[in-house]
C-alpha cells in the first residue's frame, strides 16, 4: 500500500533498481568485513615461521572473534534498536576497520588478538544490520534471491583474500603486509554504510519503505515459542559453519603441509568455496524461490560434507574435487537456511530468531576454531608428520553427518501435519510475483 503524504498524495514504492542499488552498497560493508576475516588464513604458515605461533595461536586468532558475539548478539540488536539501521551499520562498520589495524599493528600475539576481538564485536553485528536491512527492503519479494547476490558480493572479499598470495605475491615476504591490504579493504566497511545512510534518507523522502521491522535483538522468553523446525534449523546452522569456516582458519597451511602444494594453491584450492559460492548462491535462491522444496535443499547441502575431508585426509584425489563439493555445499545451504527462518517464525520475533541463530553459530565457531587448533597440536600436525591433520578432518567429517541429520529431521517435521510451508510456498504460491508489493 502506498502511503499518503501531507500534500495528499501518495508515495510510491521504491523501483527495483533503486533497491538493487541499496543491495549492492550495503554489500560492500559485508565484502570488506569478509576480506579482513579471511585474512588470516594465507599467511598461517608466515605466522608459524616469522613469529613463532602454534596452530593453537593461530586458531585463536579466529576463535576470537566468535568469542564476543556469543554476547553481542544481545546487545548489538539493542543497539540497533536505539539508534537504528543507518547509524549502526556505520557504528559496527568503524569497529571492523579498528578491529583490522590494531591487528596488524604489531607482532604481539596478544594485541592482535585484541585486534580480531574489536573486529569480531562489529562484524558480527554488522552483518546483522544488513541482513536487517536486505530484509526491510526485500521481504515479500525475491528475498532468497536478494540474499544470495549479497552472500555473493561478501564472498567476493574471501575469494580476493585466500586468493591474495597470487595477486599480492610480493607481500607475502612478511606476515604484516597482507594484513596491512586487510586494512585497506576494511575501509570499504565505512564507506559503504555511508552511502547506504544516503541512499536510506533519500528513499524515506521520496518513497515508500512500508513499516519499520522488527530489529536484531534476543528476547529470551521468545525462544520457548519458537517451533521445532526453527531449532533444527539452529542446529544445522552451527554445525555446518563450524565445518567450513574452522576449516578454512587452516586450509591454507594443510595443503601446503599435508600435499606439499604453493602458498598460492593452497589459497586457490581455499578460495574455491567462495568462488562456487559467489556463482552458484543466487542461482540456488532463485531456484528456491520459485520451487521450495527448503528443507531438501538443505538436506543435501549438508550431505555433499560428509566425504569431502576424509577424501582429502586420506586419497590422493584431486585436491579440486573435494573443494568444489564444499563450494556446492556452501551455496546451497546458506542460500536457503537464512531465508528459511522468515517462514517459520511470525515477523514481530524475527529479530529474535536471527539473533538467537547468530548467537549459536558463533558459539560454535569460537569453539571448534580452538578444538581444531588443539587437534593439529596434539597430533603434531606438520609438514614432517602430514597425518597429523586426519584427527581435525575426522571431527569435520562428524559435523558434516550431524548438519546431514538436523536437515533430515527438519525435513521430516515439514512434510508433516505441522508443516510451516518450506517444502511448498513458492513465488507463484504466495500470489506474488518478483518485485510485487508484499
Amino acid at each position: 500500500m502506498n502511503t499518503r503524504v501531507a500534500d495528499g498524495s501518495l508515495k510510491p514504492p521504491p523501483p527495483p533498481p533503486y533497491r538493487w542499488a541499496v543491495l549492492v552498497v550495503i554489500s560492500l560493508a559485508m565484502f570488506g568485513n569478509y576480506y579482513v576475516y579471511d585474512a588470516v588464513s594465507p599467511i598461517a604458515d608466515l605466522l608459524k615461521e616469522q613469529l613463532g605461533f602454534s596452530d593453537r595461536n593461530i586458531g585463536l586468532l579466529n576463535a576470537i572473534y566468535s568469542f564476543p558475539n556469543i554476547l553481542m548478539v544481545l546487545l548489538g540488536g539493542i543497539i540497533i534498536d536505539r539508534i537504528g539501521v543507518k547509524k549502526a551499520t556505520l557504528l559496527f562498520g568503524f569497529l571492523c576497520f579498528v578491529g583490522a589495524a590494531v591487528t596488524a599493528a604489531t607482532s604481539s600475539l596478544a594485541v592482535m588478538a585484541a585486534g580480531r576481538l574489536v573486529f569480531g564485536v562489529g562484524a558480527e553485528s554488522l552483518i546483522v544490520s544488513v541482513t536487517t536491512a536486505i530484509a526491510k527492503w526485500f521481504k515479500g519479494r525475491e528475498l532468497s534471491f536478494a540474499f544470495g547476490v549479497n552472500l555473493t558480493i561478501a564472498r567476493l572479499g574471501s575469494f580476493l583474500a585466500l586468493n591474495s598470495p597470487t595477486w599480492a605475491r610480493p607481500a607475502f615476504e612478511s606476515w604484516q603486509w597482507p594484513l596491512l591490504i586487510s586494512v585497506g579493504f576494511g575501509t570499504l566497511c565505512i564507506v559503504g554504510p555511508l552511502i547506504y545512510w544516503l541512499l536510506e534518507d533519500k528513499a524515506e523522502r521520496d518513497y515508500d519503505l512500508g513499516e519499520a521491522g522488527e530489529t536484531e535483538k534476543v528476547v529470551l522468553a521468545d525462544l520457548f515459542r519458537f517451533p521445532k523446525a526453527y531449532m533444527y534449523v539452529v542446529l544445522l546452522c552451527v554445525t555446518f559453519y563450524s565445518a567450513i569456516f574452522p576449516f578454512q582458519t587452516f586450509a591454507v597451511k594443510f595443503f601446503i603441509e599435508a600435499h606439499g602444494t604453493s602458498r598460492e594453491f593452497g589459497g586457490f584450492l581455499s578460495s574455491m568455496i567462495t568462488l562456487f559460492a559467489m556463482i552458484f548462491t543466487p542461482i540456488f535462491g532463485y531456484i528456491v524461490d520459485r520451487t521450495g522444496r527448503r528443507a531438501l535443499f538443505m538436506m543435501w547441502g549438508s550431505l555433499l560434507l560428509v566425504p569431502v575431508y576424509l577424501m582429502m585426509a586420506y586419497t590422493a584425489v584431486d585436491l579440486r574435487v573435494p573443494m568444489a563439493m564444499m563450494g556446492i555445499a556452501f551455496s546451497l545451504v546458506p542460500a536457503v537456511m537464512w531465508p528459511a527462518v522468515a517462514y517459520l517464525v511470525d515477523e514481530n520475533r524475527l529479530g529474535t530468531a536471527y539473533g538467537f541463530m547468530t548467537m549459536i553459530q558463533n558459539i560454535g565457531l569460537f569453539g571448534f576454531n580452538l578444538l581444531i587448533g588443539w587437534a593439529n597440536d596434539f597430533a603434531g600436525a606438520s609438514v614432517e608428520n602430514p597425518d597429523g591433520y586426519a584427527l581435525g578432518m575426522w571431527i569435520f567429517s562428524v559435523l558434516g553427518f550431524l548438519g546431514f541429520l538436523f536437515a533430515w529431521l527438519l525435513r521430516r517435521q515439514e512434510t508433516g501435519p505441522n508443516a510451516h510451508g518450506l517444502e511448498t510456498i513458492t513465488i507463484a504460491s504466495s500470489g506474488r510475483e518478483p518485485g510485487s508489493l508484499p
